[in-house]
């Protein structure tokens, strides 16, 4: 029979603390862009239409739409790197993955390639969705419960949210809903790391 054992890593450096910062600059960036343009842009409605109709080709609003997708793009391989050495385990590996493939998001809109769009989209959805979950099984290894349990909720919340935004109606909503709630906890273990230098685990 074995026990969960409660270990701390070492307190990463100035340098890694700004790094996952990054991760907040880029959910604020993403986010704020869709509920800014979204709220604006005559036609559209966040409840029924995607994220990526804010940057389709020959919208408006493409351009700073796909200034918040390249943020988000940017800003989450960064706090993955910061990840890395504040949690074992492969969530950063994940995290990476969903900076890129949202960053694909932006190289390829809407009524310009499509299908390549909704690939890099997908990819996306799942391994955001992961990141938490595989965040998850560290926590609970190394026993820190809560923060076992508050990233099992946020990854299966958003696998779940973002299975439904797949279909119709309220696609937009869905898709929201489960962005955020992953964003959610890039956001407190981003802070967390900023403000302790570590993460439980």
């Amino acid at each position: 029979m074995t026990t969960a054992t409660t270990t701390q890593r070492p307190v990463l450096s100035t340098t890694d603390r700004w790094l996952a910062l990054a991760g907040i600059a880029g959910v604020g960036g993403f986010v704020g862009a869709w509920v800014g343009l979204g709220a604006t842009r005559d036609g559209y409605s966040p409840v029924d239409d995607a994220i990526s109709r804010l940057a389709e080709d020959g919208a408006a609003t493409q351009p700073w739409m796909t200034l918040g997708f390249v943020a988000f793009g940017v800003g989450i391989p960064l706090y993955a790197m910061a990840l890395r050495k504040a949690l074992a385990g492969p969530a950063w590996i994940s995290a990476t993955i969903t900076g890129l493939a949202i960053f694909g998001v932006a190289v390829f809109p809407l009524g310009v390639a499509d299908e390549a769009h909704g690939a890099f989209a997908g990819l996306g959805y799942i391994t955001l969705a992961a990141t938490p979950l595989l965040a998850a099984r560290t926590f609970r290894s190394q026993g820190h419960q809560r923060w076992a349990i508050g990233s099992l909720v946020a990854g299966v919340a958003s696998a779940v949210l973002l299975t439904a935004s797949i279909g119709e109606p309220l696609h937009g909503a869905f898709q929201r809903a489960g962005l955020a709630a992953t964003d959610v906890w890039i956001v407190a273990t981003a802070w967390t790391i900023w403000r302790s230098g570590r993460l439980p685990g």
